[in-house]
C-alpha cells in the first residue's frame, strides 16, 4: 500500500505555479527573511506537486486590502502568468476572502495562500481516519468564508442536504452543507477522541511517555526508527516537509531493562493554520500529555533558531511549554567543524543539549542518558512493607513503578520502588488499604 501511494505521489501530473510573497521591511534583514520563507514556500510547493516557474516580491508596509499586491504589480504578474502558461500562483501569507476573489479574478487562475497549500499537503498525506477526520473538518471550515459553487458534492456524501430552499441562493445553500458537515465531523472527532484517551490508559503505567516535537523534516521520525526495540516497524522516513502526519508510539529499551513510550508527532511550521492545530487537538495531545519532551532542531539548517521559536509558541498554545524538555540537536554529521566551534552560545544557553546524527546513529547512546536522568528527577524512590496477606497490592505496585529491590520474611514483602509523580496519588491510595 505503501509503495502504491509512493507510485502515485511521484508519477501525478504536476502544476506550474508562481509564488508570491509582501516585504514589509527595507532593510536587509528582512529581506533577507522574506527570502527565507520564500524558499520554505517552494519546498511546501514541491511537496504539493507543483514546480515553481518563478517568484514575485513587492516591498510594502502592508499588503493592500483588495489584491494583497498593488494594482500594477498584479498587472506585471498576470502577463508572466499568461506568458509561461504558470496554472496556480501561491501567496506566502493568508489571503482574506476579498483578497482571493479580486486575485482569481485579475489572474484567471487558481490562486492559494499559504494555509491552503498546507492543508492540501495534510489532505494528500493523510494515511489514517483520525487524520483524514481532522483533516477535512480543518479544510471545511478554512473554505467556508472563501465559498464558490464548487461544494454542492457534500451532498453526496453526507445527510442528503441539497435541495434549494425557496428564495435561497446557491451559495448559501453550500454553506448550510458545509456547516452540517463541520457539525458532523467534530462529533466524528470527539468519539475518536475518546477512544484515543481510552487507549491511552490502557497503557502500562510504570511507563515514562515521550513526545517528539519540532519543526518539520528535522528528523524526528529517523530518531524515532532509531530509539524504537522493535527495528521491523519503521516509520516512513521521507526528506520533504511533512512526509508523516499520524502520531506513532514505538517502545524503546533503556539501561537496566527499563522501557519508555516514545511518540512521533506531526511537525509544526511557521504560520501554521489556527484550524489546523484546532482539528489536531487529538494527535497534538500525545503532546500536552507526555512526560518528556524531545524538541528535535535539525542544526543544518541556517534558521534553525527562528524554528525553535516557532515550535516554543506552538507548544505555549498547547500549554505544553513546562514540560522536562531536551534539546535534541539533530544532523551535526552535515555542518562543518567551524559551524561546530560556533555553537559554543547554544552549548551555554542549553547545557543539557544532546548533539547527534539520527540518521548516522551518532550521540544516541548519549540522548538516552540524559532520557534517564530527566526521567529519574521527575521520579521519587520509596521502600515499602506489605504484608503478605495483601499481596495483591505489592502486585499492584509493579505497574506503577519500577522495582529495584524485593525482599520476603515471613510475614511482609520489603519493596523498593522508583515512580514517576504522576502516579504518587495512586500509589499512597494503595498503601493506604494495605495499613
Amino acid at each position: 500500500m505503501k509503495e502504491a501511494l509512493q507510485f502515485f505521489e511521484t508519477h501525478k501530473p504536476r502544476e506550474r505555479a508562481a509564488l508570491v510573497a509582501i516585504i514589509t521591511e527595507s532593510d536587509e534583514p528582512s529581506r533577507h527573511k522574506s527570502r527565507e520563507h520564500l524558499e520554505e514556500l517552494a519546498l511546501l510547493a514541491d511537496t504539493a506537486g507543483a514546480d515553481i516557474l518563478f517568484r514575485v516580491t513587492q516591498e510594502r508596509p502592508k499588503p493592500d486590502g483588495a489584491l494583497y499586491l498593488g494594482k500594477g504589480k498584479v498587472e506585471e504578474l498576470k502577463m508572466r502568468v499568461e506568458m509561461e502558461n504558470v496554472g496556480l500562483v501561491i501567496f506566502d501569507d493568508e489571503l482574506s476572502p476579498v483578497q482571493l476573489r479580486n486575485l482569481e479574478t485579475e489572474l484567471g487562475v487558481k490562486i492559494l495562500d499559504r494555509s491552503g497549500l498546507i492543508l492540501d499537503i495534510f489532505a494528500s498525506r493523510a494515511r489514517t481516519r483520525e487524520a483524514k477526520t481532522q483533516i477535512e473538518l480543518a479544510q471545511l471550515e478554512y473554505m467556508l468564508p472563501r465559498l464558490t459553487r464548487a461544494w454542492t458534492h457534500l451532498s453526496k456524501q453526507f445527510g442528503g442536504i441539497g435541495t434549494k430552499g425557496p428564495g435561497e441562493t446557491q451559495i448559501e445553500t453550500d454553506r448550510r452543507m458545509i456547516k452540517t458537515r463541520i457539525a458532523h465531523l467534530k462529533t466524528k472527532l470527539g468519539d475518536i477522541e475518546q477512544q484515543q484517551t481510552t487507549r491511552r490508559l490502557s497503557r502500562s503505567n510504570e511507563l515514562s511517555r515521550i513526545a517528539l516535537v519540532g519543526y518539520t523534516n528535522v528528523g524526528k521520525s529517523s530518531l524515532l526508527n532509531v530509539l524504537a526495540a522493535d527495528k521491523n516497524s519503521e516509520v516512513f522516513v521521507e526528506d520533504r516537509l511533512f512526509a508523516t502526519l499520524d502520531a506513532t508510539t514505538r517502545s524503546m529499551e533503556l539501561s537496566h531493562g527499563r522501557k519508555t513510550l516514545v511518540t512521533d508527532t506531526v511537525g509544526f511550521i511557521r504560520k501554521l493554520p489556527a484550524k489546523l492545530v484546532a482539528s489536531f487537538r487529538t494527535t497534538l495531545s500525545e503532546v500536552v500529555e507526555a512526560d518528556i519532551l524531545l524538541h528535535v532542531i535539525d542544526v543544518s539548517n541556517p534558521q534553525f533558531e527562528e524554528q525553535m521559536q516557532v515550535v516554543d509558541l506552538t507548544l505555549r498554545e498547547l500549554k505544553a511549554n513546562e514540560k522536562p524538555m531536551i534539546m535534541v540537536f539533530n544532523k551535526i554529521d552535515l555542518i562543518s567543524d567551524e559551524e561546530r566551534a560556533g555553537l559554543k552560545d547554544v552549548r551555554s544557553r542549553y547545557p543539557h543539549a544532546v548533539f547527534i546524527s539520527a540518521g548516522r546513529g551518532i550521540g544516541i547512546n548519549r540522548l538516552k542518558e540524559e532520557i534517564e536522568r530527566v526521567i529519574t528527577e521527575e521520579s521519587f524512590e520509596i521502600t515499602v512493607e506489605i504484608p503478605l496477606t495483601h499481596y495483591e497490592i505489592a502486585s499492584r505496585l509493579h505497574d506503577l513503578g519500577e522495582v529495584g529491590e524485593r525482599t520476603f520474611t515471613e510475614t511482609h514483602v520489603r519493596l523498593t520502588l522508583r515512580v514517576h509523580s504522576r502516579n504518587r496519588e495512586r500509589v499512597e491510595r494503595l498503601l493506604a488499604t494495605a495499613a
